[in-house]
Formats: C-alpha cells, sequence, structure tokens
C-alpha cells in the first residue's frame, strides 16, 4: 500500500548508570574508587534508502525507541553502548516536529541520516569525582535521558516527470507505454488511488515518471482528494498533461487542470509544460488532437495512442528534450541532527502542590546517583546546589528548614546551610 503520511513517537535510549565501587585488592586496605561510567543510549536515525518507495513500514508503528545504554560497574568498566536504531526512508520525505508544525529536514538524496532522537549520555562512575579533597566519594551519575518528540513523515515524490490530467485521460497507460510500468488500469475514473511511478530510459539517461491520480475540478482544495496527490508534483521538473482528445471538448479539460495547478500554486503553472493528446486511435481523435495542438501554442503537443504506441517515440524524445540532466549535485552532509532552542541555564526551580520542585537534567542525575548514607556525598551535592544558584532561587521563593523539595523521583527535606 502506498503511504505518504506518518506521525510518530520516537525516544532515544536512556544513558546507563554510572557505578559506585572501590577497588578491592590484597593488602590495600583502602582501594581508591573505580567505577566506571554508563553507555550511552542509542539514537533514532532516519535513512535515506533509494530501494524505499513508501512510508507503508511505518504505517501501523506509532513509536520508535532505542535501547538503553549498559550500567557501569566496578574495576573501570564502562558500559556497553546501545546500537543506534536505523529507521528506512524514501529520499523525498520531509520531517517536521509534530509540536511546533516546524520542518526539520528535507530528505532528498539517498545515504542521508537524520538523528530525530539523541540517545542519552552515560551517567558518571565514582571514579571521576576524586579529588584530593574527596578520596573515597560515594558519588555516580544517573545516565541522561534520551531525547523523546513526536515527528511527522511526509513524503513528496521525487520524480522527473509528472503526468496530469482529468481521471480517465489515459495517464496510466501512457506510464505503461513510456515506462513498462505496470500500473492498474480500467476504463473507469479513480483506478489510480495513488501515485505509480516508472523509469524511462535511454542508452545514456534516464528519467522518473510519475503517474499523478487524475485531477477533478475543486481538486486545489481537497476534491477527491485532489490536494493530497498535488504535492507530488511539486518536486517534478515538467509536467506532462494528458489530454483525452476523444472526448467533446478537450480544450475545457485542459482549462479545469491548468485552473486547478494555477490555485495550488507552488509555481506549478509556471513549470515546463508538454501536453500529450493521448487516445488519437479512436474515430475522429486524430483529427481534434491536429485542431487542439494548433490552439495551444506555444506550448508543445504531441498527437499518442497509449493503445497503440502511435507517437510514444515522439512523445519520450521530447520529454528528454524539455526535462535536461540535473546539475551535479554536491555532497550531502553524513549525519545532521535536530536542534531545539534552549536557554543558557539548564534547571528550573518552581512551587509544586506545597513543595518545591528542581528541574534539570543535570542535578536529576546527579541527585540519583547520590549515596544519600554518606555525609560526604550528601555535602557534594548541597555544595552544588549553592555553586549552581539553584539554593539562592530557592531561598528567593521562599523555601525554609523543613520543607520538601522535589529532585527527579526523590523527595529530600530542606536544611539550611551557609554558603561558601
Amino acid at each position: 500500500m502506498f503511504t505518504d503520511r506518518a506521525t510518530l513517537r520516537v525516544h532515544g535510549g536512556d544513558g546507563g548508570r554510572g557505578a559506585i565501587s572501590f577497588r578491592r585488592e590484597a593488602h590495600v586496605p583502602r582501594g581508591g574508587p573505580d567505577g566506571g561510567d554508563g553507555g550511552r543510549g542509542g539514537s533514532v536515525v532516519l535513512r535515506t534508502d533509494a530501494q524505499v518507495s513508501t512510508l507503508s513500514e511505518l504505517r501501523f508503528r506509532r513509536t520508535l525507541a532505542a535501547k538503553s545504554g549498559g550500567n557501569g560497574a566496578g574495576s573501570d568498566r564502562t558500559g556497553r553502548s546501545a546500537a543506534d536504531l536505523i529507521v528506512r526512508i524514501p529520499p523525498g520525505t520531509i520531517v517536521r516536529d509534530a509540536e511546533s508544525g516546524e520542518i526539520v529536514a528535507d530528505l532528498v538524496a539517498a545515504g542521508q541520516d537524520l538523528i530525530v532522537a539523541r540517545g542519552g549520555a552515560g551517567g558518571r562512575g565514582n571514579a571521576k569525582f576524586a579529588s584530593s579533597t574527596h578520596r573515597a566519594p560515594r558519588i555516580a551519575e544517573d545516565g541522561q535521558p534520551g531525547e523523546d518528540r513526536r515527528i511527522e513523515l511526509e513524503l513528496k515524490l521525487l520524480a522527473d516527470v509528472g503526468l496530469v490530467g482529468l481521471p480517465n485521460a489515459g495517464k496510466s497507460s501512457l506510464l505503461a507505454a513510456l515506462t513498462r510500468a505496470q500500473p492498474k488500469i480500467a476504463e473507469y475514473p479513480f483506478t489510480t488511488l495513488s501515485p505509480n511511478l516508472g523509469m524511462l530510459r535511454t542508452d545514456e539517461r534516464e528519467l522518473v515518471v510519475a503517474d499523478i491520480p487524475g485531477l477533478i475540478e475543486g481538486a486545489h482544495a481537497g476534491a477527491g482528494l485532489g490536494e493530497e496527490f498535488l504535492r507530488h508534483v511539486e518536486r517534478t521538473r515538467l509536467l506532462v498533461h494528458v489530454v483525452d482528445v476523444s472526448r467533446d471538448d478537450p480544450r475545457a479539460d485542459v482549462a479545469i487542470v491548468a485552473s486547478e495547478l494555477e490555485a495550488y500554486g507552488k509555481g506549478l503553472l509556471d513549470r515546463p509544460r508538454l501536453f500529450a493528446l493521448n487516445k488519437i486511435d479512436l474515430p475522429g481523435a486524430h483529427e481534434t488532437a491536429r485542431r487542439v495542438a494548433r490552439e495551444l501554442r506555444p506550448v508543445r503537443a504531441v498527437a499518442v495512442s497509449a493503445v497503440s504506441g502511435d507517437g510514444i517515440t515522439e512523445l519520450s524524445r521530447t520529454i528528454f528534450e524539455l526535462c535536461p540532466p540535473r546539475p551535479v549535485e554536491t555532497a550531502m552532509p553524513a549525519e545532521r541532527r535536530i536542534h531545539f532552542g534552549g536557554t543558557a541555564r539548564d534547571w528550573s526551580v518552581r512551587r509544586e502542590d506545597g513543595a518545591f520542585r528542581i528541574r534539570g537534567d543535570r542535578v536529576e542525575r546527579l541527585a540519583g546517583g547520590i549515596d544519600w548514607d554518606s555525609p560526604d556525598a550528601t555535602a557534594y551535592f548541597q555544595g552544588f546546589l549553592a555553586r549552581s544558584g539553584i539554593a539562592r532561587e530557592l531561598r528567593a521563593l521562599g523555601v525554609h528548614d523543613g520543607d520538601t523539595v522535589k529532585v527527579g523521583k526523590l523527595e529530600l527535606e530542606w536544611q539550611e546551610r551557609s554558603e561558601p
């Protein structure tokens, strides 16, 4: 099934917890700290793959979560870092932040990587907290939580040529005649309910041709799913307007499609165009095609029959003429990241249900790794609150001895101490 939209929650893996450990060796009664760091959590990475043509693999997946890093251990052993979760998507996919609607990336080249949720860093083990004044620290850090956000994916086909026209104009048959693609074809409107792709080749070049489902009046406003289909021609370099010249008034059909392209905007009506006057194998249609071609000048028109093959070679040659080779693109970066604005201060303090809540990645990780039975560790944490300005902010909000201060999952009792 062709799927061109998906909304997902992506979660990077949490970093592993740092270890509190001390060397235990014979004849070394006071071994130093040797707690290792936690491993990094895996990231969620979108990777464009030319072999993937739709977002259908993500249709039933609501959450993509990478694995967490391993915990640190004694003997300075670092926890295992988790592998990234690689999600393959088709080139031409636009990535948006679901909360703000902002376009984060437009991935048009195969082989691009985009990290949409970074894994958290591993927490430091107690070996990293040793100093001349803290020789046996009972302090470590929890791993950093992985990024978590909702993203929206939207696929806009990367076709060189787009076949547009009213339903049953013969676009699918023409695509099959030009490219040997095998779209579903029948003599009733809306046979094509999703774009079909084919490859138009010569000995030296090839072009991707997309058969865009039939447009109807009001398509730019969503009638007949037209708006959904029209966005797939936004990237095309040439529009081939397929006209059924066996109908009573082919020029009226031309006007309907032109007005829809103009109303949709995005410069579609200004794009290079070519008319394929189809079904000349039917009685009287060949004469009609000659008349319509004269009326459409200076835009070029080629009379064809997708059924008999008449005019297909000329149409193919004209398409290549109007769609020159793409300029050579410079190499794309191998990796890009989502950057969200933040503040220089990485913590906040506020009143919450009769208590005080401290939020911030670093302070929460440190609080989660403290051995609260150790006076040295407790004093270290209090010193951190003073150095960072958190203690000053708490006092400004009216904290007093005995008040409850929440940090992460912990609830602590505030005890005033004079700052250094």
